[in-house]
């Protein structure tokens, strides 16, 4: 059990929301107006409906590194006191307005240690959008996002989705089905992901963002214990960093 608490101490679990770039499409610069007008007509659900130009940028354009921005990182890590014999799940968020300094500041945080990264449709989502959103903003892309020239074995990412299926080609299993079966309350209580660009942009209440964030951070740690087989009445205390 030691030897299982040591390797989870060095697992990084992480979530993201995203915001479109602007507040609308008219505020984009004229050349990505341009490109997401192409990249609109391939998104369209019925082609054969008539839809003005630009109207699904607020509701798509989030989830299109090219075109959206990331607004939070939460991120979590199991540490356990020896002494004490204590499991403790410590949080921390990177969010803001200003993308540049969120990225940067998570960036020095992979710096200090060789984590292995741990999210929920990872794989297709948080980290490949974070390493384009890293480049975007002309920041060195920190070594657990680097990918090319590493073997499969080298490249140090988990993803609860990819493990949940088993190797079977299953379509996407939303977190929150996972927390379902495994009896792991909800992180939904308060928005869900089709409304973090109302809040952000219409709200304006990023902490509010922020709180669903961490949930979903803790709700992925969770299944992955889980996956472990470990019981879902773990003692284990969270503790918020984000004031350290």
């Amino acid at each position: 059990m030691n030897h299982f608490l040591g390797q989870l101490a060095d697992i990084l679990f992480l979530d993201i929301e995203t915001a479109s770039l602007e507040g609308s499409f008219e505020a984009l610069p004229p050349r990505l107006q341009e490109e997401w007008l192409k990249k609109e007509k391939l998104i369209q659900i019925d082609p054969s409906q008539e839809r003005e130009p630009g109207s699904l940028f607020f509701q798509k354009a989030g989830i299109y590194a090219e075109f959206g921005k990331v607004i939070c990182i939460g991120v979590g890590y199991f540490h356990f006191v020896k002494g004490e014999d204590k499991l403790e799940f410590r949080t921390k968020s990177f969010y803001g307005d200003d993308e540049y300094e969120l990225l940067a500041d998570f960036c020095t945080l992979l710096s200090k240690k060789r984590w292995t990264l741990c999210a929920h449709n990872g794989k297709e989502f948080d980290f490949p959008y974070l390493s384009r959103r890293i480049l975007i903003n002309r920041l060195p892309l920190p070594e657990p996002l680097q990918l090319a020239g590493k073997k499969p074995w080298e490249i140090r990412h988990l993803d609860t989705l990819e493990l949940w299926k088993f190797g079977d080609y299953k379509h996407y299993t939303r977190l929150e089905l996972l927390a379902s079966v495994f009896d792991i309350p909800t992180s939904k209580d308060s928005i869900d992901g089709s409304q973090v660009n109302q809040t952000y942009y219409q709200d304006k209440n990023l902490p509010l963002i922020k709180d669903y964030c961490l949930k979903d951070v803790l709700v992925t740690a969770q299944i992955y214990l889980a996956f472990q087989g470990l019981p879902p009445d773990l003692d284990m205390e969270i503790i918020n960093r984000d004031d350290d």
